[in-house]
């Protein structure tokens, strides 16, 4: 794959890393791009996650092997990736009302993965997300079986995981992806 026609992409970036280097301390720029230019398939996913409005930032470096992680970092669900219910299943239970699709197919397309609880206690570490919107979040195997799926936001200060209704959709709830090179 030919990363010069990402280059807009690759800009689009390189100018985010620079405004937001307490989200990635001690990385240096050029570690990320040799990431890039050696896995250009991922530039694809990266592209995706921008489009739909996630504005996609490093998150942390592995030193040992350099794999790069990138999460959507923007302040509050990404807009071209709300009003989903968690799943297929969830999904095709809906006879009504259904919604344009769910989370875990439109990551699945993306190429990205939901990010677990862990990562987005993490994530609001870095800042302050989702102050007015939620997120889907990867859910255990034991709460979807019984029908639940769990999403986070930030609300007064603080970060809170709650559960709903696989199914159930909301124009202010959409996803966060998570993706490493």
């Amino acid at each position: 794959m030919n990363t010069s026609k990402y280059q807009d992409l690759i800009t689009t970036l390189h100018t985010r890393f620079g405004q937001h280097l307490a989200r990635h301390p001690g990385v240096a720029w050029d570690a990320v791009l040799e990431r890039l230019q050696a896995h250009p398939a991922s530039l694809a996913a990266l592209q995706e996650m921008e489009h739909t409005g996630g504005e996609p930032d490093v998150i942390a470096v592995d030193g040992q092997c350099g794999m790069v992680t990138f999460c959507d970092c923007c302040a509050e669900s990404p807009a071209g990736r709300r009003s989903l219910c968690f799943d297929e299943p969830a999904f095709n239970a809906r006879k009504e009302n259904r919604p344009a699709g769910s989370a875990m197919a439109m990551a699945a397309a993306i190429g990205v993965a939901l990010l677990t609880e862990e990562q987005y206690r993490q994530l609001q570490q870095l800042g302050e997300f989702d102050r007015k919107t939620s997120s889907w979040i990867a859910t255990p195997d034991s709460i979807r079986q019984l029908g639940g799926a769990l999403f986070g936001d930030r609300r007064y200060g603080q970060v809170f995981v709650y559960h709903n209704g696989a199914q159930s959709y909301y124009a202010g709830r959409g996803f966060r992806g998570l993706l490493r090179i």
